[in-house]
């Protein structure tokens, strides 16, 4: 069987996803318990206890998620409201949609806003490039958030233009149907393989944040091997009792709504619809998710004998590419008949 770099990754024929990949360890771990490892990581200059995010979606980060995370040394990007106004600030992050144009509110703001994320869909379009520029001009010390993209060569222009972080993945999400409705898209780990490969080759200083396809925390394991900064999750975050919304009862089951960016009822003009929605199961509070990345980050790192989440990023690991068949296998008896 032949075992993979990063690199390695980045140049096969076909398409991967987290589904494809499978880390391996290959060297003697001096971890004696999972309690040595750190995941504490620093994402635009801000410490965080873990490198994970949560995404702007309305069904995931809304008030209580974003200042409950907040409070747990992790960060929520808030979600962008629609209205008049197109923003939403929390916790001194601000997410605001491709065509605000209200820079004196911003400035009105001052020193309550230390991140921009720019809610757009394609990150390489040149309008918003020019918007970014005149942004970059009145707020230099504003770290920006921008997404989305799938293609290294979107990130020398975003990085030249003055952009910290790039949401990478485009179609992956669970409840996206932008490559059902539009072709668009690539497995998120050829994603983020090719553009952490690229960053590194030409010194850019641009943060990755692997955004969509999470489904599971080996899957944000997989993604922080791969190099990426942070990875941004919505549906492990969705159903919890701090995302918005009512709890729903239906068949003595609890459940919430669901729903991508860019759902029907999300969307304000209803022309095209790129998202869907659903209901998922109430989970209770999103500390029990968070307790369980930890958790399967620590073990990872263990099996890995990297006690940093830095080293865990940098570190030379390698990847087994898996059949169908190999990752029936490794799934529980339940999930697997």
């Amino acid at each position: 069987m032949k075992l993979y770099t990063r690199e390695d990754l980045s140049i096969q024929e076909n398409s991967l996803t987290y589904n494809d990949i499978g880390l391996v360890p290959t060297h003697l771990s001096f971890i004696q318990s999972r309690k040595e490892v750190s995941t504490e990581t620093t994402f635009l200059g801000r410490k965080i206890s873990l490198p994970v995010i949560s995404s702007p979606m309305d069904t995931v980060s809304g008030e209580q998620m974003c200042n409950f995370l907040h409070s747990k040394d992790c960060m929520g990007i808030p979600a962008r409201l629609n209205n008049k106004d197109g923003f939403n600030k929390l916790q001194k992050i601000l997410t605001i949609n491709a065509k605000f144009d209200k820079f004196e509110q911003l400035y009105e703001l001052g020193d309550e806003v230390e991140i921009v994320c720019v809610d757009t869909a394609n990150a390489g379009n040149s309008y918003l490039h020019c918007w970014i520029r005149e942004f970059r001009k009145m707020f230099p010390n504003i770290k920006i958030i921008m997404g989305n993209t799938v293609s290294p060569r979107t990130l020398k222009l975003l990085d030249d233009i003055g952009i910290n972080a790039v949401r990478v993945g485009i179609g992956s999400g669970s409840m996206c149907s932008t490559s059902i409705q539009t072709g668009i898209g690539i497995g998120q780990v050829s994603a983020i393989s090719e553009c952490v490969k690229f960053k590194k080759r030409n010194g850019l200083k641009i943060q990755i944040i692997a955004d969509g396809g999470i489904r599971t925390t080996g899957d944000i394991c997989k993604a922080m091997a791969l190099g990426a900064d942070v990875v941004m999750v919505g549906r492990m975050f969705a159903g919890t009792e701090e995302s918005p919304g009512e709890v729903i009862k239906h068949n003595e089951k609890k459940y919430k709504v669901y729903r991508g960016s860019a759902s029907y009822a999300v969307k304000i003009d209803k022309k095209f619809i790129e998202g869907e929605e659903t209901l998922v199961e109430y989970k209770g509070s999103v500390e029990k998710i968070l307790w369980e990345i930890k958790d399967g980050l620590r073990s990872c790192m263990s099996y890995l004998g990297v006690d940093s989440i830095e080293e865990l990023q940098n570190e030379e690991v390698l990847f087994s590419i898996l059949s169908i068949n190999s990752y029936l296998e490794r799934l529980p008896y339940f999930e697997n008949k």
